[in-house]
């Protein structure tokens, strides 16, 4: 029999979740192996350095590049402060000044008698890595960052917005299907990780941001309340920095499609949970999935038996869902998976398999267009 090795989103109640909390520049380390963290545990920190401002002295104060060091006050690697004079120029016989000011805070970086420039370098911006994760620190890398792991339940979605973030989970309707309306929010959903069933709207999303919800996660989201959300169209960029108050996890894709049962009811059994969200997506190279993780302890020593699904591929009867059109968003099962070439409507060739949705129907489709779910 033929295997198909099909990238897929993760959804599975109990797995070792391992996460790499590494600093952007080499810093210090906070932590050390067989420390108990929390999501809010500042694990390393470092200083990043300060953006560069430069300022035309010569241009400023009316003189020729090369005497630039005549009338500077501050050398290279002095600090200055925002508003200081750092040059100073005197003219007809002294009854003019001209002076230069510093645009910002920091320290002079260079002093250029060719080009007449002074570069000031901004103060360090620090910068501080938290663990993300409620679990252990499993490995430390040297003035670099740590690795955190954790047991917990694992939900891979399959686009969101906005960076890490947690909260306890609160179901606000009551099945997979049904739309998250702004009617559905309140009070009680500030600091939470709600879940919403087939879609969410652009209002339910704005006055979650306005009560204080840390994120949603829901089956479905409108591509055109996206644009409207975001300002912008996001093309294929990576998301996951945006600064909009609230992080969202869509699992299943872009208009209302019903959350996947399996996902719903994992989510609704961990109701009350801390939920660790993270929205980051990029479906190019190096593709990176939003994610949900439910942390609930453990020894994150222990061994467990990794299913063969993830090394051996389709297999008939597997779980899977379709990812282009006409059948997007639709879950089935594998039924058959023939291993000779079958001509597409677009004349081009591709290996396909054979699905077989939940009302019995049957579809061939391109195995590039179908992703695992994980049993």
């Amino acid at each position: 029999m033929g295997h198909a090795y099909t990238p897929g989103l993760k959804v599975t109640e109990r797995i070792l979740v391992t996460k790499k909390r590494i600093l952007p520049l080499k810093g210090d380390v906070l932590a050390k192996v067989g420390d108990r963290v929390t999501p809010d545990t500042v694990v390393a920190r470092t200083l990043l350095p300060g953006n560069v401002e430069p300022i035309n002295v010569a241009n400023i104060l009316g003189i020729p590049p090369e005497d630039i060091m005549h009338h500077m006050l501050r050398k290279e690697g002095e600090l200055v402060k925002q508003g200081e004079v750092i040059a100073k120029s005197k003219s007809f016989f002294g009854l003019f000044t001209s002076e230069c000011k510093s645009k910002n805070e920091g320290s002079v970086e260079s002093i250029s008698s060719i080009t007449g420039q002074v570069l000031i370098r901004g103060n360090p911006i620090p910068v501080e890595i938290k663990a993300y994760l409620d679990g252990d620190v499993v490995e430390v890398y040297e003035k670099e960052g740590v690795a955190v792991s954790t047991w917990g339940s694992f939900i891979q979605g399959i686009f969101g917005i906005g960076g890490e973030t947690h909260g306890e989970i609160k179901i606000v309707v009551k099945d997979n299907a049904e739309v998250l309306t702004d009617a559905l929010i309140d009070k009680n959903c500030q600091g939470k990780v709600v879940v919403g069933g087939s879609l969410v709207t652009a209002e339910a999303l704005k006055k979650a941001i306005s009560l204080g919800a840390q994120g949603i996660v829901v089956g479905g989201f409108d591509d055109k309340d996206l644009r409207g959300f975001l300002g912008y169209d996001l093309g294929v960029a990576i998301t996951g920095s945006e600064d909009l108050g609230i992080t969202l996890v869509v699992t299943e894709g872009f208009g209302q499609i019903n959350m996947a049962e399996k996902t719903f009811s994992l989510l609704k059994s961990k109701e009350g949970q801390m939920a660790c969200i993270n929205g980051a997506t990029q479906i190019r190279a190096g593709v990176i999935r939003p994610e949900v993780v439910i942390p609930f302890g453990g020894d994150v020593h222990a061994k467990e038996k990794v299913k063969a699904a993830e090394t051996i591929g389709l297999t008939e009867g597997y779980p899977v869902r379709v990812i282009r059109q006409p059948y997007f968003g639709r879950l089935g099962k594998v039924s058959a998976l023939p291993p000779e070439l079958q001509k597409l409507e677009s004349e081009s060739s591709a290996r396909v398999l054979e699905v077989q949705f939940a009302d019995g129907t049957k579809a061939i489709i391109p195995r590039a267009n179908v992703e695992m779910l994980e049993e």
